[in-house]
């Protein structure tokens, strides 16, 4: 079982409380991703995050299939940090872990994502053609996207 790690980290020019008030309201996920996703949310994004949250969205990830995604909320500490597992959707494993930290000038975020693939030794075959490859294309349209917001640091 092959468990791959995503780590990034971006620097704004905000507070850490700005930063926090932003991604604690699933809502502005829509805002954080590629139009092309077909991103939708469903259900569950109702109020401020918290723990035990469970959101349901519509992703198009590939090949204009569209998937369910079901995501829990399950630790989250009020300006600091949180983590998002997957209960249903298209891998085998997600745990998104989600953190801010004061520096001087603003705040920076860093997120560090385990996952695992489906399909075993296939879904392997496939991660860097194609699963690593979208992942960093949607991260960094995220990264684009907090720059244009809030700016850079």
């Amino acid at each position: 079982m092959k468990i791959y790690t995503l780590r990034t980290a971006q620097r704004l020019p905000i507070s850490k409380s700005e930063a926090w008030q932003f991604l604690s309201d699933p809502k502005n996920l829509k805002v954080i991703t590629p139009e092309y996703m077909g991103f939708y949310i469903q259900s569950g994004a109702d109020r401020p995050m918290y723990p035990g949250q469970i959101i349901e969205y519509i992703v198009t990830p590939l090949l204009g299939i569209k998937t369910k995604w079901v995501t829990e909320i399950t630790h989250s500490l009020e300006g600091k940090y949180f983590v998002d597992e997957q209960r249903y959707g298209p891998y085998a494993l997600w745990h998104h872990k989600h953190f801010l930290k004061e520096i001087e000038g603003g705040v920076e975020m860093e997120d560090i994502i385990h996952y695992k693939l489906p399909f075993g030794l296939l879904g392997q075959a496939v991660h860097p053609y194609l699963v690593k490859p979208k992942l960093d294309e949607i991260f960094d349209y995220r990264r684009k996207k907090l720059i244009a917001l809030f700016g850079e640091l």
